[in-house]
């Protein structure tokens, strides 16, 4: 299997096409990975494809259905090793076979354990020239929680906090809307919408009496999908068991998952209320083993919005992949409350450090990403 090829500039310039289709997949396509592809001949564009919607054709299926029987003597530009294995669809490898493309080049290969490698391999059998490594970190950015959930079984975290610039999310008496403006709440819809699941303790549904679905009215109008948005299912941390069901939140009929560590059946709940019950830890869920279980029911991407409480023992327990931060131009002075809540630090040396990816103004706040810092070892 051909790696470390030498690749030229047409080379990246019809990946990065198929990078920007791959993109237009990020709402609909869970719990499988977003993939794009472009079918090239002749320098000349012939097919071009995404993948939709889990079930329906993979990027390939679809490139090739543009193509047709221009496709033999052709090159595939895919973001992802073509898929090896039947699951809901026959396997893309053996379509590219069929087709007669005569050159594959994958921007990485499949670190799925049912695929890995053997895609390419059924190729490169076939006599078709194989390679990959081109834009392999613009394509593996594409689908990180995909990627996480295959290689360690738990999803990509992204916990999002709305602060003022002093770092406070609440006034003392609980006061918090709004501390951001209404462009950054719109922001935070589409987080929503990419997300497989959006996750929280009690305490926000009770305080805030929060429903934590996608608003689609505050969706941009220009989405790169006209297939229908599924809402992302919404995970609740009820230890004790306190939520019941005539909250805003089972008003709206969406899937919703409450993690608890002993079941009460005493309640009557709506048919699309599901409680998984967990081990214990310190007489509370046991965070690690909810995102097992979110990881054992091919979630890919977690959004993660919650108190100081919660975030701050998900920081601790070092379970957050990424952060975004919201920063209102604000003052909240020092009496208001702060962004997470974790055990007093003795020393510099313990503090959680982070690197900054992006730093974008959205509407009158700042939007800031941040991932957690890689220790290099020597």
């Amino acid at each position: 299997m051909q790696s470390q090829a030498t690749f030229t500039e047409h080379d990246e310039m019809y990946m990065a096409r198929a990078i920007e289709l791959a993109k237009k997949g990020r709402f609909t396509t869970t719990p499988n990975p977003n993939v794009g592809c472009v079918l090239v001949k002749n320098n000349q564009i012939i097919g071009e494809g995404f993948h939709q919607l889990a079930g329906q054709g993979h990027a390939e299926v679809n490139a090739l259905a543009i193509a047709g029987n221009n496709a033999k003597g052709a090159t595939a530009y895919v973001t992802l090793e073509p898929c090896s294995h039947y699951g809901r669809t026959p396997p893309c490898a053996e379509g590219l076979k069929k087709a007669g493309v005569v050159k594959v080049i994958a921007a990485m290969v499949d670190t799925n354990p049912q695929v890995a490698g053997k895609g390419l391999k059924i190729l490169a059998d076939a006599g078709i020239e194989v390679a990959h490594g081109l834009l392999e970190s613009q394509a593996r950015a594409l689908n990180v929680g995909f990627f996480k959930r295959m290689e360690q079984g738990l999803p990509y975290v992204t916990c999002k906090m709305a602060a003022s610039i002093d770092g406070k999310t609440a006034l003392k008496n609980g006061q918090s809307k709004w501390i951001t403006g209404p462009a950054a709440r719109q922001d935070v819809q589409l987080y929503r919408a990419q997300s497989c699941a959006i996750l929280t303790g009690a305490d926000t549904v009770l305080v805030d009496d929060a429903k934590l679905n996608v608003r689609l009215s505050e969706l941009p109008n220009a989405l790169p999908t006209d297939l229908p948005l599924r809402q992302p299912v919404r995970v609740i941390i009820d230890s004790r068991n306190r939520l019941t069901p005539n909250l805003a939140l089972f008003k709206i009929q969406s899937d919703v998952i409450i993690f608890t560590t002993k079941l009460d059946k005493s309640l009557q709940w709506p048919h699309f209320v599901k409680h998984i019950q967990v081990s214990e830890s310190n007489g509370k869920v046991d965070l690690l083993a909810v995102l097992q279980k979110l990881g054992q029911l091919q979630f890919n991407n977690v959004w993660l919005e919650a108190g100081a409480t919660l975030a701050g023992k998900m920081t601790e327990l070092d379970l957050i992949d990424e952060f975004v931060f919201y920063l209102a131009p604000k003052l909240m002075g020092h009496d208001a409350k702060g962004l997470v809540n974790f055990p007093e630090l003795m020393s510099m040396q313990n503090t959680i450090d982070l690197t900054f990816n992006e730093c974008a103004r959205i509407g009158d706040d700042l939007r800031i990403t941040a991932v957690k810092k890689l220790i290099k070892t020597t």
